[in-house]
């Protein structure tokens, strides 16, 4: 498909801050295929939201080797439309570590696996190479060398042009980064760990490592799977959400106590006087670390990504406002 085919603005409105020390950069919006591409939404809601999410500036889509139903079918999704867009505007990142095939060679993060992996999801995309190709968890039984080693091989062969891990603590990381300087191994650009206001738990000590060891953050769920959006506050489970087609009431019921409805509904109102929704507030407040490169956000439609970058209009915080979300929310 033709470049013409997209916005000729799209760059004009996004802002995109540097990874880290690298010189990579990605939009402060970026897409994931977890659970939503490939998975209970299909190939042409997929393409409306990939096209659409570019027309906004959106340069980074984000998959990994067992995302979608069956495992893998995100790739083969995200890389069919991928192919119909500028290749080199684009960021796309892979991921291995959990399970895809049988046999002791199919999960995890040794040299086997990792590079196995990385060439069915290349197969399964019909891309050339991934922009960023990350362990998508730490492995306790494999050397973080043998792991660190595969992912340089990665590099060396130009099947990824940036190294990245995935829910590592602080001290692996450090260990990580260690190790590939030893070695003069590709750089870890890049951490991709769980946080939002609900799950504050990088702010012990990953945060800090990523700062001295140069390495920029996107955190995943940054909405805490729809939590800190506004459709469950009433108590019901929306139609044609992941709560209702995916994790069912038993789900809602687990994390959504009535103490804590009450304070996502303290954090609506404060949203609402911000000019914002709680949805576009969340986002504003991950982005609020200068740490943070990007926040990975999901979507089943191009509205909510639409309503998602909409937050970049407002990042700022009071002091009074980042204090009251502390109290409600405190960092463990």
């Amino acid at each position: 498909m033709a470049e013409s085919t997209f916005r000729e603005d799209r760059y004009e409105h996004m802002r995109y801050r540097r990874c880290g020390q690298s010189g990579l950069k990605l939009p402060e919006i970026s897409l994931g295929a977890w659970e939503t591409f490939g998975g209970y939404r299909g190939p042409e809601e997929a393409r409306k939201c990939l096209f659409g999410a570019f027309d906004l500036g959106i340069t980074h889509f984000d998959l990994a080797n067992n995302y979608g139903v069956p495992p893998g079918n995100a790739e083969v999704v995200c890389g069919q439309i991928i192919r119909d867009m500028p290749r080199d505007e684009l960021i796309v990142s892979s991921k291995a570590g959990y399970y895809m095939w049988p046999g002791p060679y199919g999960e995890w993060s040794s040299r086997k696996y990792i590079v196995a992996s990385c060439d069915q999801s290349l197969k399964r995309t019909g891309l050339e190479y991934f922009d960023i190709f990350y362990s998508h968890r730490f492995d306790p039984d494999t050397p973080l060398d043998e792991t660190m080693g595969a992912l340089n091989t990665l590099v060396q062969q130009g099947k990824a042009l940036y190294v990245g891990i995935s829910s590592y603590s602080g001290a692996a990381t450090n260990e990580a980064v260690g190790i590939a300087r030893a070695h003069d191994w590709a750089p870890i650009t890049i951490h991709q760990p769980y946080y939002n206001i609900l799950g504050r738990g990088i702010e012990k000590d990953l945060v800090a490592e990523a700062r001295r060891n140069g390495i920029g953050i996107i955190p995943f769920c940054p909405l805490a799977s729809g939590l800190l959006t506004d459709k469950y506050l009433g108590g019901s489970i929306p139609a044609h959400s992941r709560a209702a087609e995916k994790w069912g009431e038993d789900w809602v019921k687990n994390n959504l106590s009535p103490e804590r409805v009450r304070k996502l509904e303290r954090l609506n109102e404060m949203a609402k006087q911000r000019g914002q929704t709680l949805a576009q507030m969340s986002l504003a407040w991950v982005l609020r670390l200068p740490e943070i490169t990007s926040a990975l956000i999901g979507a089943s439609s191009l509205q909510q990504i639409q309503e998602n970058v909409a937050a970049l209009e407002n990042l700022a915080f009071t002091d009074e406002e980042l204090k009251e979300i502390d109290h409600l929310f405190p960092a463990a």
